[in-house]
């Protein structure tokens, strides 16, 4: 069994902690538990946001009191495995890696010495599993995605870039991402993905983000001319 601690994040939302270490278990096991609540208070819950082992839980104090809300709760959740269920969908999306394009090979050189493998291999160990949506953040649009092949760890940048590109396709510790946006960054670029990540004329649709927590995303790989043709920025710029 796994342990349940709540409290209060405001007037009106509860954060609720899994004492479970972050991982797919324990992904599946907050994501099956949120949709339980959901269906149990229906309207007093107005939003949910799900992270690695956490859930901060939105109500509408009308109708359901925070403390009341707490007070139903149980101590303990049972856990699901992996392999039990489906979460969400599967999203593929298009990279083209550093060594396509022509403004250079952006950190898959650095990502290449420092890990012992052969840039092809660390194209191909990206590409080579699907990566769980643990958390949305950052970012509108931007998707904390898990977990990399032991192989490609590697940490966060000593440095930080002050711009990073927009779709730019990164890894750091044991997570990858794509930045929706451009935005500062200390991850390890790898690529570019053409498709938009965050689409604000969507705001509060589910089509504004590809993704949820709970869906997993696979990587394929694209030549440059794929991703222009795929509205892709001729005029990136890596700074």
């Amino acid at each position: 069994m796994i342990e349940l601690k709540a409290c209060l994040a405001g007037e009106a939302a509860v954060m609720l902690y899994l004492q479970q270490r972050p991982g797919p278990e324990c992904l599946h096991t907050l994501h099956v538990f949120c949709q339980q609540l959901r269906d149990r208070y229906a309207d007093a819950i107005t939003e949910t946001q799900p992270s690695y082992h956490s859930l901060l839980v939105q109500l509408n104090p009308a109708l359901l009191d925070p403390l009341e809300f707490i007070a139903g709760l149980p101590k303990t959740l049972t856990p699901v495995r992996h392999q039990a269920i489906s979460t969400g969908r599967l999203i593929e999306l298009p990279v083209c890696y550093g060594d396509e394009l022509d403004g250079g090979p952006l950190d898959l050189v650095e990502v290449s010495a420092f890990t012992g493998l052969t840039v092809p291999q660390v194209k191909a160990l990206h590409q080579s599993q699907r990566y769980l949506v643990y958390a949305i953040g950052f970012a509108p649009g931007f998707a904390y995605l898990g977990q990399l092949p032991q192989p490609l760890r590697m940490p966060r940048r000593a440095t930080p870039r002050a711009q990073v590109p927009k779709g730019a396709v990164a890894i750091a510790e044991q997570q990858t991402a794509v930045y929706p946006a451009v935005s500062p960054g200390g991850w390890n670029l790898l690529g570019l993905c053409p498709v938009p990540l965050f689409q604000p004329q969507r705001a509060g649709q589910d089509e504004a983000m590809p993704f949820s927590h709970g869906d997993e995303v696979r990587f394929y790989a694209i030549s440059q001319q794929e991703f222009f043709a795929l509205g892709g920025p001729r005029d990136w710029v890596l700074k």
